[in-house]
């Protein structure tokens, strides 16, 4: 079987039957004619959740990440909330990071005290805390982020596969930082794998979509699936034709942007102006032993810095930035410098001196002059 970096570069190794073509066509029709029969000739009928444009993307997704099946879907959180209202009913429990995606957070909390799930948040890094709160009662679904926005916690994805099944609960892990090319979560035991579709695996900034990957094509996958077809939240077919495009360039893109990452980490962590950096390549962040046994070429492009000072010293670094933009994404091949604090807002977990900083692919001696020379002059 060819190589990950493989599948991905040539897109499954893709060639159309009619025109010899390498790149997969886009399907721009929302609807499929019938024959005279009133025979659906492709099985395809109408595009809500069943455009042909689809199925590339998916497939090579599930390849990467050695599940079952795969699907896009119109957004990362979209792709969240479906998975969660798919496999928690009403009155069940739901045990989750702490460190996640603020939004994420607040969704769950919102949504479970609608429809009366039982909610717990929990330091995933510490199993102890994780296995207690498992069980504390029935729980449906433990959901895991690793790393974990913004302060890059690693949870041992092995370990929490093993807690989750211990009392039949499912195990999802949003792996978006990490993507693929470093971890691969259902090998570990995960039951399902979350990605934010926006950020590396389209990394162009031009893309808005998440995706789901199983374990197994069972009964539960069958639930998320229905959801997404009666709820039609999918990516339109030029997004997901973008999409495949820039999943054929993940691994060169990833690895540059990880191993920047980690070089500015080591510089960072000497810098008289910075207090802490967080990156599971440290070996003094606390998740590196972990990040260390399931991550592969790398430790992802995500770092954060806690400027020395607070919050108005943090904002005055991230003002006079030259090279990193002041936006709020990550993953994309520019760099992105951003206080979490302002953006996430009053019920934010992020320190109030903390920089998130997404590396893309310029120049390492670039980046580190601009950070440095910003960090200086304040």
């Amino acid at each position: 079987m060819a190589s990950p970096e493989t599948l991905a570069a040539q897109a499954r190794h893709f060639i159309d039957d009619t025109t010899g073509a390498v790149v997969p066509p886009l399907h721009a029709s929302t609807t499929y004619a019938r024959d005279e029969g009133y025979r659906l000739p492709a099985a395809h009928e109408y595009t809500r959740d069943d455009n042909p444009t689809y199925r590339a993307p998916e497939e090579l997704l599930a390849a990467l990440e050695r599940g079952a099946d795969a699907r896009l879907f119109a957004s990362g959180m979209a792709a969240a909330t479906t998975a969660v209202q798919a496999l928690v009913r009403p009155g069940a429990r739901l045990v989750a990071s702490r460190a996640m995606y603020h939004g994420l957070r607040l969704w769950m909390t919102e949504w479970c005290a609608t429809w009366n799930v039982d909610l717990e948040l929990v330091d995933a890094t510490d199993l102890d805390a994780l296995r207690g709160a498992v069980q504390r009662g029935p729980t449906s679904l433990v959901w895991i982020e690793t790393p974990a926005n913004p302060t890059w916690d690693v949870v041992d994805i092995a370990a929490a596969a093993d807690i989750a099944r211990a009392r039949g609960a499912l195990l999802a892990v949003d792996s978006t930082v990490a993507t693929p090319v470093h971890t691969q979560p259902l090998a570990l035991g995960a039951d399902l794998v979350m990605h934010a579709a926006t950020k590396a695996l389209n990394g162009h900034s031009d893309v808005l979509a998440g995706a789901l990957v199983a374990a197994r094509d069972d009964e539960a996958w069958q639930r998320v699936r229905h959801l997404r077809h009666v709820q039609g939240a999918v990516p339109g077919p030029f997004e997901a034709w973008l999409l495949l495009r820039g999943m054929r360039t993940l691994f060169v893109r990833v690895g540059r942007a990880s191993a920047t990452a980690h070089a500015l980490a080591r510089r960072l962590a000497a810098h008289a102006g910075v207090e802490r950096v967080l990156y599971p390549g440290l070996e003094s962040h606390p998740g590196h032993a972990a990040a260390a046994r399931q991550m592969q070429g790398g430790f992802g492009s995500m770092l954060s810095i806690l400027v020395r000072g607070g919050a108005e010293d943090a904002l005055r670094v991230a003002g006079r930035a030259k090279v990193f933009l002041r936006a709020t994404s990550l993953g994309g091949v520019e760099s992105l410098i951003e206080h979490r604090a302002t953006v996430e807002g009053p019920r934010t977990l992020a320190p109030p001196n903390l920089l998130r900083l997404s590396i893309g692919l310029e120049s390492l001696d670039d980046l580190w002059t601009d950070l440095d020379e910003a960090l200086r002059a304040r």
